[in-house]
């Protein structure tokens, strides 16, 4: 099976978005969505999101699932804005309790948020298997970047997310709370272990020397080239790497914002009594 699939790049942040559906006048999932942010305003707009409603109605698709791989730490979450457009069930993995409960402690976020993943239409676990229009598909629990990344496989096609990058930038940091290098490894090994011609669709891009943007690779390119992670590399030899790699990374430009939105299914925090949402900065707290 493999299912068609358009991806959708936002340079600010580096994210690839995607849209996966059984057939032109069926249904879809889109996984990733972006809403656009301006730190220095506060400001958001959704140029990024409307591009999925145009690809959506372009193709006559209805969408029935909104796709996070975890809490992204570094855009906001369009789930809900597309939600209340076109309808559609958020989804997300079901350990996305445990970043839940960390994040409501740094932020000292309302007593009524709920740390279950209630925000969220639906919570997937390992393994579980479900269906986006004709196309069947499966949750897969990987670990490692964050305690909730979840990948998705549909049809010959792997959504990765956060796990890996092309090969030649390598693999996400495990720095984040409940963030587990041996973790990582392990997830990724899971993933490597599909056959060669699986497309692994990527997350974020961030192409070194000029290289243009790509959406995907195969598990073949991965353990042939991987920088990180390519065969022949242990689990002792990555782990040293990613731990002395991590220690020397600055924290994402927008992880604040970002995470304080993404746990609430992309919806803001609730108004305050004038009408306006605000977004916390914890001075010190991380």
């Amino acid at each position: 099976m493999f299912p068609p699939i358009q991806s959708f790049f936002d340079p600010v942040t580096c994210t690839a978005s995607h849209l996966v559906y059984d057939h032109e006048g069926g249904h879809a999932a889109i996984i990733d969505p972006v809403l656009d942010y301006d730190p220095k305003s506060g400001r958001t707009k959704t140029k990024s999101a409307d591009v999925l409603l145009a690809a959506l109605q372009e193709k006559n698709l209805t969408l029935q699932w909104i796709i996070e791989t975890h809490a992204h730490a570094d855009h906001i979450s369009g789930a809900h804005y597309l939600r209340e457009k076109v309808g559609g069930k958020i989804a997300i993995g079901a350990h996305i309790d445990q970043v839940q409960k960390v994040f409501k402690k740094l932020f000292n976020l309302e007593p009524e948020f709920a740390v279950n993943g209630a925000q969220f239409d639906y919570l997937f676990h390992e393994d579980e298997e479900f269906a986006i229009g004709e196309l069947k598909a499966k949750a897969l629990y990987v670990p490692g970047h964050t305690p909730a990344d979840m990948a998705y496989q549909i049809g010959d096609a792997i959504f990765v997310g956060d796990t890996m990058f092309m090969p030649d930038v390598g693999t996400a940091r495990c720095d984040f709370p409940g963030g587990d290098a041996h973790m990582l490894f392990q997830s990724i090994k899971k993933l490597l272990a599909f056959p060669d011609h699986t497309r692994l669709y990527l997350c974020h891009d961030y192409p070194p020397n000029g290289r243009e943007v790509k959406f995907f690779t195969t598990v073949a390119e991965q353990k042939q080239s991987n920088i990180h992670v390519r065969d022949g590399i242990s689990e002792e030899d990555f782990v040293g790497m990613r731990k002395k790699r991590d220690a020397t990374l600055d924290m994402p430009m927008l992880i604040l914002p970002s995470v304080q939105v993404n746990i609430r299914a992309g919806n803001p925090p609730p108004a305050e009594d004038n009408g306006i949402s605000y977004l916390k900065i914890p001075l010190n707290g991380i």
